[in-house]
């Protein structure tokens, strides 16, 4: 179902297969709001050709063209195409029962996914988005965080011994800077954290201190470390700004799922590729049966 969502990276074949049998793969326009962007023999190509090729090249076009150099790239590419296209015609490649499948395929798919586009559109409104934030913030369940530093090292002596210096006084973040052999923390800086982000045994105890408080070494599998809670905190929800593209995504793609469910369960849909259940030769166990009861003598 997933893959109904996906904008797949289209294969330039499709494009060329399109212009080949002539489908319409937009609104026909008049000419004169077409721009003639290049002619073979006599023939256009547009800029709605154009517009149409981008749309379908997709991610498979150069990544640093822009401006001009993006459209002289569709521009070279529709040449290619209709000329190509051109040749097999004549070499009599649109004929045949495998052309005719593909072709289908091309077509079916192209507006399917014209009817996804517009079920999109219609599903994405504020109102509807701002819905699905309210809903998400009335069942957010209350969560813990904490906001911690750690001192990492191999050993308990180790760690005794950092733990013996910022009790003395000296800076945790400067005692974690000098010893910790964690080198993706400055400072000993975790930041905020909720207690599934952390392993067990370090978890427990971050959460069980108190803010300011440093705890005794606690050993983990990575190793010992000293903690210091800086501060706790209700785990902030996102705000709606924060949250809004993924919101959309899931708009979008619950009404595309919605359509398709729905058109799911008023067609009859036949699966003939499921494997059948193996038939057991005789005196074989099947899949399922009990086993044998012992002949009692």
């Amino acid at each position: 179902m997933n893959r109904i969502f996906r904008r797949s990276s289209r294969l330039a074949g499709v494009a060329a297969l399109a212009l080949a049998a002539g489908l319409s793969l937009a609104p026909a326009l008049s000419p004169a709001l077409a721009k003639t962007l290049a002619t073979i023999d006599g023939a256009e190509i547009t800029d709605e050709d154009a517009r149409i090729a981008a749309e379908d090249l997709g991610p498979i076009l150069p990544q640093g063209l822009q401006g001009a150099q993006r459209d002289a790239y569709l521009v070279d590419y529709l040449v290619d195409a209709r000329l190509v296209a051109r040749q097999a015609e004549k070499e009599k490649f649109a004929e045949g029962a495998d052309f005719e499948r593909r072709l289908a395929f091309a077509r079916q798919k192209i507006i399917m996914e014209a009817k996804l586009a517009k079920v999109a559109k219609e599903a994405v409104s504020e109102e509807a988005m701002r819905k699905v934030y309210d809903d998400a913030l009335k069942a957010q369940k209350p969560e813990e965080e904490v906001n911690a530093r750690h001192i990492l090292v191999p050993t308990e002596d180790e760690a005794k011994a950092a733990l013996k210096r910022v009790k003395g006084g000296e800076d945790f973040a400067k005692v974690a800077d000098e010893v910790s052999k964690d080198p993706g923390s400055k400072g000993g800086d975790l930041g905020w954290f909720t207690k599934d982000k952390m392993v067990k045994e370090f978890a427990e105890v971050a959460f069980k201190i108190e803010k300011g408080q440093i705890s005794d070494p606690v050993k983990s599998q990575f190793g010992w470390h000293i903690i210091k809670v800086e501060d706790k905190r209700q785990k902030p929800f996102p705000t709606y700004d924060q949250v809004k593209d993924q919101i959309e995504r899931y708009v979008v793609q619950k009404a595309q799922a919605d359509l398709i469910m729905k058109l799911r369960a008023e067609a009859k849909i036949e699966r003939k590729d499921e494997p059948k259940a193996e038939e057991a030769k005789p005196g074989e166990a099947k899949p399922g049966d009990k086993p044998a009861e012992p002949k009692k003598n």
